[in-house]
């Protein structure tokens, strides 16, 4: 059994080596900025998916926008599809679960919205579904993906991949790139 100080330092380590390589990713955060803040700009709104940890990832990142982020400004309609378990269990129920964030985009989705999708997989057949039926709704999306990409890789309009085995290390790099988008689009968001 390892000693609880050698699971800390791997840990740690792994965390740094993660955030290291999140450096390679500033080309396409800066497009996810840009495409969050033309959405919100226009008066169009986020609607965020994910499951498990990538589900409180998303309640957060929306949370951020409606509510505030780092200083005090006007609302900014941001829905987390996740956060309803009497609505996502009636989808679950009646059409399945990989249909539970499609249904909602096509419910709440609208021309010049935006989907953010989060999977550390990359293989969620629901969050799958949720950016083929965003696409086909005029939606543009973004998808925060784990591994290698898995099948969700090229499905949105950027992707932004953490590399790595460890899905611990991965939502918080997912959490990182979120924070650092919530900081750079609130900084260019009219108050």
């Amino acid at each position: 059994m390892p000693e609880s100080s050698k699971i800390f330092r791997d840990a740690t380590e792994a965390a740094i080596a993660t955030t290291r390589s999140l450096s390679a990713l500033e080309e396409p955060v800066q497009r996810a900025a840009k495409l969050i803040e033309e959405c919100l700009a226009t008066g169009h709104k986020l609607l965020v998916c994910g499951n498990g940890g990538s589900a409180a990832d998303a309640a957060d990142f929306s949370t951020e926008f409606t509510c505030r982020f780092m200083r005090d400004r006007r609302p900014y309609p941001a829905l987390n599809l996740a956060q309803g378990g009497s609505l996502t269990s009636a989808i679950g129920n009646d059409y399945g679960f990989e249909e539970i964030f499609a249904r909602q985009v096509t419910a709440f989705g609208e021309r010049g919205d935006l989907l953010v999708a989060i999977t550390t997989s990359g293989n969620s057949r629901n969050v799958t579904r949720a950016l083929e039926e965003g696409r086909a709704r005029g939606l543009t999306s973004i998808a925060l993906l784990g591994r290698d990409g898995g099948v969700t890789k090229g499905m949105a309009d950027v992707d932004l991949i953490v590399a790595g085995d460890s899905t611990a290390r991965i939502q918080e790099a997912h959490k990182f790139l979120l924070h650092v988008l919530c900081e750079t689009v609130e900084a260019r968001l009219p108050r």
